[in-house]
């Protein structure tokens, strides 16, 4: 079991530093133009930003920087980022089982 976790913690580690790497060119501003991989790659890392923001939010809270409404609205926000993301996993790996069992 801590094998697992040490695995998820190092995908959440790469996910941070790539995501800190990761700026948006102007061309993908336009969402009509940018293709679903360029959309789907600008919403996670905007979901990670949103984490990240939270964390760092709730740390300033903790050192007493940061006023307990501001605390509370980070945290929110990184709970609902966090839920779409586990449920857009969730309806991929169902999809990715669907196929699988298709015949060939």
């Amino acid at each position: 079991m801590s094998d697992f976790a040490a695995i998820r913690s190092s995908y959440v580690q790469a996910a941070y530093s790539k995501a800190a790497e990761t700026k948006p060119k102007p061309a993908d501003a336009n969402p009509a133009t940018a293709d679903f991989s360029t959309m789907v790659s600008n919403a996670a890392a905007q979901a990670v930003e949103t984490v990240r923001t939270g964390d760092q939010m709730a740390i300033a809270g903790l050192n007493g920087q940061a006023g307990l409404q501001q605390v509370v609205e980070a945290t929110m926000a990184m709970e609902s980022t966090v839920q779409v993301s586990v449920a857009l996993r969730d309806k991929l790996v169902e999809a990715y089982q669907d196929i699988m069992r298709m015949p060939i």
